[in-house]
């Protein structure tokens, strides 16, 4: 008898042990990391990214009135001249005439860029001398897209970099735009013009050109990461009392990966840059701030 009682005390021991608890879902499962990052307020530009060869913006090519023979060379590459002061002298071929040397006079104030000719040289009308160039301002030659154009105006700010001073920024303005678009290219010339007064530009360096088509100042700013969905549907999570809330927003100008929000945020509110996959609207969450850059948007 205690045997068998034994028994079904093993038993009821296995069946209670084999039945089914109830699941317990824990809290905090449903609870999603991500980070975030404030909308600040920061300045903003549209910017068109082209690349050009700079050249003086008045330079010259300087042939002689006579023909004949270079006999003397008063200036050299890279010298300073006047307007109307003699390059070199020619003795002339005109036959009966009294032996009297011609200047080649320079029609411009600059420097002497090159010398073409030697002394013993002859030389005609249509033969080039020299070349004078004044680089107290130099110019760059961009062909724009017709489809930009409507973004380009005439004294809108250009920035520009060479290769000689890779940490330097030298600042220009559109001073010319042609008002014909080639045929061929779908493409208008546009004139840039940059002050240089310290002549670190010289003509024939390679540019890369920015320019500034349009400027918003104190917008909100909020990075790419952040964005989902495409225009004009476009949304952002936004981090109120713990939980990510869905917000439609409307952009405007965008900077590299940083873009203007034109409605549906202000400043200092939280938006989810990573972990936005895993949410839906009004999802807890832990937050965890993203540090960045203060000065994250330059000109």
């Amino acid at each position: 008898m205690k045997k068998l009682l034994f028994i079904c005390f093993i038993l009821v021991l296995f069946m209670v042990g084999c039945q089914e608890r109830p699941f317990t879902k824990r809290e905090d499962s449903d609870i999603v990391p991500v980070k975030a990052v404030q909308v600040r307020l920061q300045d903003i530009y549209e910017i068109l990214e082209y690349v050009g060869n700079i050249k003086a913006k008045d330079e010259v090519v300087v042939f002689p009135k006579v023909s004949g023979k270079i006999i003397e060379k008063i200036k050299q590459d890279g010298a300073s001249v006047v307007k109307g002061e003699a390059i070199a002298y020619i003795d002339r071929d005109e036959v009966g005439l009294k032996f009297e040397k011609a200047p080649v006079e320079s029609p411009l104030t600059g420097i002497v860029g090159r010398i073409y000719v030697d002394i013993g040289s002859h030389v005609l009308p249509d033969t080039a001398v020299a070349l004078v160039v004044n680089m107290d301002k130099v110019k760059i030659n961009l062909d724009i897209p017709e489809k930009f154009l409507p973004l380009i105006s005439l004294d809108k700010e250009a920035k520009i970099k060479v290769d000689a001073y890779i940490e330097q920024e030298f600042s220009g303005e559109v001073t010319k735009i042609s008002p014909v678009v080639d045929l061929a290219t779908r493409s208008a010339p546009v004139e840039i013009v940059v002050d240089n007064p310290d002549h670190l530009l010289k003509s024939g360096m390679f540019a890369k050109v920015k320019l500034i088509v349009q400027r918003h100042k104190d917008v909100p700013v909020i990075l790419k990461e952040a964005i989902i969905g495409k225009a004009p549907d476009t949304y952002v999570y936004v981090i109120k009392d713990n939980k990510a809330i869905l917000k439609k927003v409307s952009l405007g100008i965008h900077q590299g990966p940083y873009f203007e929000v034109k409605e549906g945020l202000k400043e200092e509110e939280l938006v989810v840059i990573v972990g936005q996959q895993r949410l839906k609207d009004n999802a807890k969450v832990t937050v965890e701030l993203e540090e960045e850059n203060k000065n994250h948007i330059r000109e």
